[in-house]
């Protein structure tokens, strides 16, 4: 069985901090390059999202070249919803 000392503490503690200082290094390498890859990665997809919904909407547009504008005439306006019942507080002196 192993016994804690002094020696093996400060071993422990460099330990630590080297594994810090190299996760630190690598981290300002690398990701910076992971980062640029995921936002062109977003920036494709968007680009494609955006290309299909002009694709359908253009082919959408060519089969429908009839415009049809549907005026609704309300006689009753919308009534608003009512949450409760208004209650008047008054003061008590």
């Amino acid at each position: 069985m192993q016994e804690a000392s002094f020696s093996n503490l400060i071993r422990t503690i460099f330990y630590i901090m080297m594994f810090y200082y190299v996760f630190k290094f690598l981290a300002r390498i690398f990701l910076p390059i992971l980062v640029k890859k995921a936002v062109e990665k977003a920036g494709e997809n968007f680009q494609k999202q955006q290309q299909y919904t002009q694709d359908a909407a253009w082919k959408k547009a060519q089969h429908n070249d009839d415009i049809i504008y549907k005026e609704t005439e309300s006689k009753n306006p919308r009534e608003t919803k009512k949450v409760g019942d208004y209650v008047d507080y008054e003061e008590i002196d």
